[in-house]
């Protein structure tokens, strides 16, 4: 095995630190104005807009995930986003997000890493699962 391949192999399956989020009305609001939604519910933060888990990553987590497996924040892309919700997300929910890297490979001198994320809510309940791809171009 090449020291790209052993070194691709290395972080398949890292585990990230996991951290809490809990989710606010004023975030709500937040995202809401920002994506121009003006819906009574989002503004008074009584629901969620859908695309509300990109809050929760962005402002939950404090360690760098290209720091972590050794990128090269230059040379890096965000590739890709989806998400599946197998339950909901609610107003004053704490979400505990557990992240690990579930593939890893390269192709046409590009280095693909996919992050899987679980959220869970405070009651233990799977709430959405995300999964990001970040591209390091060589």
């Amino acid at each position: 095995m090449n020291d790209v391949a052993s070194n691709l192999e290395r972080l398949k399956s890292i585990k990230l630190e996991s951290y809490t989020y809990t989710i606010e009305k004023a975030k709500i609001r937040e995202l809401a104005i920002a994506i121009g939604d003006q819906r009574d519910s989002y503004l008074n933060g009584e629901a969620l807009p859908p695309t509300f888990a990109a809050v929760v990553e962005y402002w939950g987590g404090q360690s760098s995930a290209s720091a972590l497996l050794g990128l090269d924040v230059a040379r890096v892309l965000h590739g890709e986003q989806e998400y599946e919700y197998v339950g909901e997300m609610n107003p004053g929910d704490e979400i505990t997000v557990n992240a690990i890297i579930e593939d890893a490979y390269s192709k046409a001198a590009m280095t693909f890493i996919v992050m899987k994320k679980e959220f869970v809510n405070q009651h233990g309940e799977l709430v959405l699962i995300s999964r990001a791809t970040i591209i390091e171009k060589h």
